[in-house]
C-alpha cells in the first residue's frame, strides 16, 4: 500500500521531500520490530536487522526507479559537471532520504528506551570503538550503564583505518548495486541504524541531547554517506546499461565513464570525510 501512496516521480522532484518519507519508513521499521517482536525471546535478538530489513523493503520501489531513470540519463552526458548536473537531484534525493532515516532512528531509539531494538547496531559501534573488550561494551551499553567515553587510536593510524574501512563499504555498496540495482538501500539503512545507535551511546539516552548528538556524528557522516550514495548510483547504472545495451554497445561504454568519475568523486570524498572524523570533529568532541 505504501509504494502505491508515495509516487518516487513526485519526490524525486523536489528531493526534499524524501526527508518526510525516510522519517516514515524509519518510524515504522523501528515501531513494527517493538510491536510484533520485542516480547519473541528468539527473533529480539535479530531485532537490529529486522529494523534494517523492514526499512529496505518500504524503501525499495523508489530505490529501484530512481536508479532506472539515472541510467537513461547517463546515456546522454559526459563530463564531470554534466555528470554531476545529471545526477543532483538524485543525489539530494538520497541524502534528504538518509537524514531523515537517521533522525527518525536515533529519536524513538532514545524515546523506547530500549537497547535490544538497534542490538547489531550497538556491537557495531563497539567493535569499532572498543575493539578490545566488544562483550564488555555491548553489555555495559545494554544495561545503560555508561562509564564515559572510550579510546581511540590517534593521528594518521585511525585515518588509514577509517579510510580501508569505508573503502570496504563502499566497494560493498558498489558490487551490491551493480548485482541488485536498488541493493544498496540495504547498506545505507544498515549505515543510518549505526549512526542512531552510536547517538544513543554519546546522548546516554538522553531525548534532550539529540540534536548534540546528531552534530557529532553528522559533521563527517553526511559526506561519508555520500560517497556510498555515488557507489550505488555508479553500480546501479552500471548494472542497467549492461542489461540495456550489452557490452559492445558504445552506450554502455559511455555509461562505464560515467560510472568511473562518480566512483573518483567518491573516493575524493571519502579521503575528505576520513580526515574530518580524524582531525575536524574532536576539536568540538
Amino acid at each position: 500500500m505504501l509504494e502505491s501512496l508515495i509516487n518516487p516521480k513526485r519526490a524525486e522532484k523536489g528531493p526534499w521531500k524524501m526527508f518526510f518519507i525516510g522519517i516514515l519508513y524509519a518510524s515504522l521499521s523501528l515501531l513494527l520490530v517493538k510491536l510484533f517482536f520485542s516480547g519473541d525471546p528468539v527473533l529480539i535478538k535479530y531485532s537490529g536487522w529486522i529494523v534494517v530489513l523492514f526499512c529496505v523493503m518500504f524503501s525499495l520501489p523508489f530505490m529501484y526507479f530512481i536508479i532506472r531513470r539515472e541510467e537513461k540519463e547517463d546515456e546522454t552526458v559526459e563530463g564531470v559537471w554534466q555528470v554531476w548536473n545529471a545526477h543532483k537531484d538524485a543525489m539530494y534525493a538520497f541524502m534528504w532520504l538518509f537524514l531523515g532515516f537517521v533522525i527518525a532512528f536515533s529519536f524513538w531509539f532514545l524515546v523506547l528506551q530500549e537497547s535490544n531494538l538497534l542490538n547489531a547496531q550497538i556491537e557495531t559501534y563497539c567493535a569499532i570503538n572498543r575493539p578490545s573488550d566488544v562483550s564488555g561494551c555491548v553489555e555495559q551499553y545494554s544495561t545503560g550503564t555508561f562509564l564515559g567515553p572510550t579510546g581511540n587510536a590517534a593521528g594518521m593510524a585511525r585515518f588509514l583505518s577509517i579510510l580501508q574501512n569505508n573503502l570496504y563499504v563502499m566497494i560493498f555498496t558498489l558490487i551490491f548495486s551493480l548485482i541488485f540495482g536498488a541493493g544498496a538501500i540495504f547498506i545505507l539503512a544498515w549505515n543510518a541504524t549505526v549512526i542512531a545507535g552510536a547517538v544513543g551511546v554519546f546522548t546516554r539516552f538522553d531525548l534532550s541531547q539529540i540534536p548534540l548528538g546528531l552534530f557529532r556524528y553528522m559533521i563527517h557522516g553526511l559526506p561519508e554517506i555520500a560517497t556510498y550514495f555515488f557507489a550505488a548510483l555508479a553500480g546501479g547504472m552500471l548494472g542497467t546499461g549492461l542489461v540495456r545495451n550489452g557490452f559492445d554497445a558504445k552506450k554502455f561504454v559511455h555509461v562505464l565513464q560515467n560510472a568511473l568519475i562518480l566512483l573518483f568523486i567518491a573516493i575524493v570524498v571519502l579521503i575528505i570525510a576520513g580526515l574530518m572524523e580524524v582531525y575536524l570533529t574532536p576539536l568540538f568532541f
